[in-house]
């Protein structure tokens, strides 16, 4: 079954990302964009990629 978010903090403005999951794929998109590009994590990528957003060790 697909799951489909979109973060409560959002607002009207949609300045937000949608994220879903694909049977073990999880899916992020701009929420402004739908039909734009749409980012793939595997399990193991999107724990990673929200480990480095939540303590901010994202490296540029």
């Amino acid at each position: 079954m697909n799951r489909q978010y979109k973060s409560s903090r959002s607002g009207s403005s949609g300045d937000c990302l949608e994220a879903r999951h694909v049977g073990t794929i999880a899916q992020v998109r701009d929420s402004k964009d739908p039909a734009g590009p749409v980012l793939s994590f595997t399990a193991e990528e999107w724990v990673g990629f929200v480990y480095v957003i939540k303590t901010g060790k994202l490296r540029t």
